[in-house]
């Protein structure tokens, strides 16, 4: 008996983007996934919409995506490439640019001047607060400072303020929470997207896998075509 193919997707502000071009694709989420009471976290697709193919949907953190499809419990799913980055999972491949959910990961903090130069920032040592500790410890690594990371998972820019860190580092879209709690974009460490994911080892092994990332590899081309 054939293994169901599990598709992985992010709770958050990928999500709403996701679906439409998921629907392009065949991947149609059962109307209980769009029930806000429902709490479950496995979906099943509506009959007809994946092209023959038997496909669960899971929805969990964005962090969550990228370790399920790299160890194999779901087979593909999509996720920005800031989670991408921050793990580096050797078993994750991400083949298409989906073109959505763009941002950036940046820098920020207090500015002192008026214009965002901080003594902070020019240290050997500097404490960050972020949830890309990784990312980020690499980022000031190639600048010659020590990133002593504190792992927030959310609530980052009132960080400086309580002086937990004099820097953050975190995905800003208009940058109007950085303004609204006092702080501005230092630098940019990454520009984000979300990309479609796949496990290697299934990419390699399971047709439908390959067949999936041609479909929304044209769907992806053709976006660029129309933008």
């Amino acid at each position: 008996m054939i293994q169901p193919l599990i598709f992985a997707v992010p709770k958050g502000r990928i999500l709403d983007e996701a679906l439409p071009l998921m629907a392009r694709a065949g991947i149609v989420p059962e109307p209980a996934f769009h029930d806000k009471a429902n709490r479950s976290l496995t979906f099943s697709c509506e009959a007809g919409a994946t092209s023959g193919e038997d496909i669960r949907i899971i929805r969990v953190r964005a962090f969550d995506v990228a370790t399920f499809v790299a160890h194999g419990a779901a087979q593909a799913g999509i996720v920005g490439s800031d989670v991408i980055e921050e793990f580096d999972y050797p078993d994750l491949y991400a083949p298409v640019d989906l073109g959505i959910g763009r941002c950036r990961l940046s820098v920020a903090g207090p500015s002192v001047d008026g214009q965002g130069n901080e003594a902070a920032g020019r240290a050997s040592h500097l404490r960050v607060a972020t949830k890309y500790p990784a990312l980020t410890r690499r980022h000031f690594e190639a600048r010659s400072i020590q990133a002593e990371c504190v792992k927030l998972n959310g609530a980052m820019e009132i960080a400086p303020a309580l002086g937990l860190a004099p820097a953050i580092v975190d995905l800003v879209s208009s940058g109007q929470t950085l303004k609204d709690n006092g702080l501005v974009e230092k630098s940019v460490i990454l520009e984000v997207s979300a990309r479609l994911i796949v496990n290697r080892a299934a990419f390699k092994t399971d047709p439908r896998i390959y067949a999936l990332v041609d479909r929304f590899r044209a769907l992806a081309a053709s976006s660029e075509r129309m933008a």
